[in-house]
């Protein structure tokens, strides 16, 4: 997995896919797949350029000074960053008030849980048994990871449906420590709806603090927050590079996935209503000014609709600065049919994948990198972040090509088993200690054969 200095220079983008942007553009063509070299390709997939070096450079030593002060500077930052003072860094969440909320507001995302737990739920690992050779039995069987930490962003916008999303397959897999960390408000409080999901998902412990600091005191644990073993959750770029960074430290933690700024790229016919194909580009364009929205048109696809109805929602739209931003970097392409628009997605390995097309269905069997399909002319993007019962945490900046977005497989670890009987070691041995030969680990094959009295 690349670290932070070797994915910037990795990814970082062709001028070509940026030429002439400006915050008054809205999404713009850069090309037709059909006419695209290998190279040109790449370029046109390419995503907003993330400088993990320079961030690296504050991010390290804030990290390393969590580890050696904990608490205190976890207090410090938060002061420095979020203008909060904190009487306390982290609690048991029995030792947290129950957050009052509407019933409405409960029962939405109580629909949310009981989706996502269900899915979950149907991931369940059975074990494994294999009888290789007459006597050689092999088993494989599923363990929870003893301690997870679960970052949930607040900054410009809270994240319940993060809690649920990172909670419920924790719980399922019955993690026994399930730290929640998220930023405080300005009055120093969590939100209450962050709080009723982590609550009702099963969160043991909440730290109340974001950024690199949070990333850091779960990764070593300080005298409030329990160390843990696998960080997971979408972050910003300091939040990332301190989860790059820790893994690769005397922390021994390990992390779900690289993540970048969200992204979709809708394939879109011209059944696609424009307004809808619009909303779904808008949808992921305002996380953020670094997302990005690509559009592939079909050739019957009205683009100048779409790009319309773009505008014309984008100025009704509360976050409307910062999704401009965000359309100032993404692009429609021009695909001749399927294959090429294949051609051009699984390049792109989006987080998020709509097909908005007569014939969706029939996409699926050339879909190799996507961290999320949405298919049809009914299925937004949205329902997949809230409440249809997938995962919303996923790889982005084109991780999809080779990893998975969370699961219940992501809170747990895989053992091997193996029992052999004297006639199995008798099968099995010979070949063994012939192997323990070749490689030159004398013991290795003593092991077989002394009990096999061949010595």
């Amino acid at each position: 997995m690349a670290t932070g200095p070797r994915l910037a220079a990795a990814r970082r983008p062709c001028p070509a896919g940026r030429a002439g942007a400006t915050a008054q553009q809205t999404i713009r063509e850069i090309g037709e797949v059909s006419g695209m070299s290998d190279e040109e390709l790449r370029s046109a997939c390419s995503r907003p350029r993330q400088d993990f070096e320079a961030i690296m450079e504050t991010v390290g030593p804030l990290t390393e000074d969590v580890r050696c002060r904990g608490d205190d500077a976890v207090r410090e930052y938060t002061r420095k960053f979020d203008k909060v003072d904190l009487d306390w860094v982290c609690r048991r969440m029995e030792d947290i008030a129950e957050p009052e909320l509407p019933e409405e507001v409960k029962a939405a995302f109580d629909v949310a849980y009981d989706n996502i737990r269900l899915f979950h739920e149907a991931q369940r690992y059975e074990p494994l048994e294999v009888e290789t050779m007459p006597g050689v039995v092999c088993r494989r069987m599923a363990r929870p990871i003893g301690a997870v930490g679960l970052y949930v962003p607040g900054g410009s916008a809270i994240l319940p449906s993060s809690a649920l999303m990172l909670c419920v397959p924790a719980q399922i897999a019955g993690c026994p420590i399930i730290v929640l960390a998220t930023p405080p408000r300005p009055d120093g409080s969590i939100s209450p709806e962050v709080l009723y999901c982590a609550r009702r998902a099963g969160a043991t412990h909440v730290l109340r603090a974001g950024g690199a600091q949070a990333v850091a005191a779960m990764a070593w644990g300080t005298d409030s927050c329990p160390k843990v073993d696998k960080l997971l959750g979408p972050g910003n770029q300091y939040v990332t590079a301190a989860k790059m960074l820790l893994q690769n430290s005397e922390a021994l933690v390990s992390i779900d996935m690289p993540a970048g700024p969200s992204e979709v790229l809708v394939i879109a016919d011209g059944g696609a209503p424009a307004d809808h194909v619009a909303v779904d580009l808008l949808s992921q364009a305002e996380h953020g000014p670094d997302s990005q929205a690509v559009l592939v048109a079909l050739p019957d696809a009205d683009v100048p609709a779409i790009q319309a109805a773009v505008e014309t929602q984008l100025s009704s739209l509360p976050r409307a600065e910062v999704t401009r931003l965000a359309l100032s970097h993404s692009k429609v392409v021009r695909a001749a049919d399927r294959a090429e628009a294949l051609r051009f997605s699984n390049a792109y390995a989006p987080e998020h994948l709509i097909i908005n097309t007569a014939d969706a269905e029939d996409y699926l069997p050339g879909i190799s990198n996507a961290g999320s399909v949405f298919l049809g002319r009914w299925t937004p993007e949205s329902v997949g972040d809230y409440a249809s019962g997938t995962n919303h945490t996923l790889p982005t900046y084109g991780y999809a090509k080779m990893h998975s977005g969370v699961s219940l497989d992501t809170f747990q670890k895989k053992i091997t088993v193996q029992a052999l009987s004297r006639s199995g070691l008798g099968a099995v041995g010979p070949a063994v200690a012939k192997m323990a030969e070749v490689e030159g680990l004398e013991a290795h094959r003593r092991a077989v054969t002394v009990r096999l009295g061949l010595d």
